[in-house]
């Protein structure tokens, strides 16, 4: 294994996965920690842990044994992932890991870049935009774990970490990447966030990153990594085979997003769609067995492709939040959701799509699912997927187009 990775939630590491496999890297996606050696053919390993939104002493720990099984792999480089929103609090988990890994690896100069272009996401100045407007004037500040409220990326940082953080701005990534590389090695500060708005830029950084121990970012930021191994006639190349599944397709979405409820809007009129209440779930009203029954008899319809949803508003969200607790009413949702997806497999379905980053993560966990396959794309960031016989799709809230349930329960199925 030439590049090891360490995701910090199943949505996100599917997309590193696949960004990794488009490049031309022999990638796979690991659940957790695994408790053997990986394939002596994966080229990149993609650790997904669900790290996102727990302690950070629980996360810097989970972490940090993904970096002692990718050492033992026998890894060159190391990337940590996070959302190319940077969802955390200012108590969050991203400044606190990076800093543990960063410690545990003797890295220095270690790059922050969570830009994604190709999903709108862009850094300017330090500053993290999508589309044409700053992240504090997103949606994502009503995330219901992770509310963003400041898009200065060196700010947001240090209330994470005593570690100094610096910038490489716009005008030198413009130079390209020698220019990087050099002002990279100029940088007094071990975390440097680097400005990217196009492609361009990101292949220009992950090129100035040969040979760094530790790189960190979005999936955008390692477009750039497999090309630096391709040069040294590391690579084994060619393309990792993937076949659809056929048989019945159930959607499970616990995503909040202003993405996510646009698509479950178009999604649900013109397939069947059932909205799961939270105070129903914690009170026991509805239950998994419940939402499994409904969907897989929906799902018995040629073409069908059944949803069943739990995301609102964000005053809907902060009403439940506060008559069940933040931490209550998520884990709640969770747990019906990861027994509900156990029941649809059970009961035959064969293609399962999420979408949201923690939905996502409580059905891969339900499920037991250990790797993943990675097949093609079915929107910017988001591949199919394969355990076995099921075909799934692990959506981030924030990614895909209005119609991307059903382009997905095409694309699972082979088409």
């Amino acid at each position: 294994m030439l590049l090891g990775c360490i995701g910090d939630d199943f949505t996100g590491s599917s997309d590193l996965a696949n960004t990794l496999a488009r490049r031309g890297m022999r990638a796979a996606q690991y659940c957790g920690v695994p408790d053997g050696p990986a394939d002596p053919s994966v080229e990149a390993g993609v650790v997904a842990l669900k790290s996102r939104t727990i302690a950070p002493d629980q996360a810097v720990a989970q972490s940090l044994a993904a970096l002692e099984w990718l050492r033992a792999q026998g890894c060159r480089q190391f990337f940590f992932k996070y959302c190319s929103t940077f969802d955390s609090t200012p108590d969050g988990n991203i400044g606190p890991v990076a800093g543990a890994l960063i410690a545990a690896l003797g890295a220095d100069r270690v790059i922050v870049c969570p830009a994604f272009p190709a999903a709108g996401r862009s850094v300017y100045q330090g500053h993290l935009f999508v589309g044409d407007r700053l992240l504090s004037e997103t949606g994502m500040r009503d995330h219901p774990l992770t509310p963003m409220t400041d898009p200065d990326l060196r700010r947001w940082l240090g209330r994470q970490t005593p570690l100094a953080v610096g910038l490489i701005g716009a005008a030198t990534v413009l130079e390209g990447a020698d220019a990087i590389r050099a002002a990279l090695d100029a940088q007094p500060a071990p975390l440097v966030v680097v400005d990217a708005i196009r492609d361009a830029d990101l292949m220009a950084i992950g090129a100035a990153a040969a040979g760094l121990t530790l790189v960190t970012g979005g999936s955008g930021v390692a477009m750039g990594l497999p090309e630096n191994f391709r040069r040294e006639g590391l690579l084994a190349g060619g393309a990792q085979g993937w076949t659809g599944a056929p048989g019945p397709c159930a959607i499970l979405s616990g995503s909040c997003s202003e993405t996510t409820r646009a698509q479950i809007a178009r999604h649900a009129a013109a397939n069947p769609a059932l909205k799961i209440d939270v105070d129903k779930v914690i009170a026991g009203e509805t239950t998994a067995a419940e939402v499994a029954h409904w969907l897989i008899g929906q799902s018995a319809a040629p073409g069908a492709a059944p949803l069943a949803y739990s995301s609102a508003d964000p005053a809907a969200v902060k009403a439940a939040q506060a008559r069940h607790g933040r931490e209550a009413a998520a884990a709640a949702v969770e747990a019906l959701f990861a027994e509900a997806a156990r029941l649809l497999v059970a009961g035959g379905v064969t293609r399962l799509i999420t979408a949201g980053g923690e939905t996502s993560g409580a059905v891969v966990e339900g499920l037991g699912l250990t790797v993943l396959e990675i097949g093609p794309e079915i929107a910017p960031g988001v591949p199919a997927l394969k355990a076995g016989a099921l075909a799934l799709a692990l959506k981030s809230g924030n990614f895909g187009d209005a119609d991307f349930f059903a382009k997905a329960a095409r694309a699972l199925a082979g088409a």
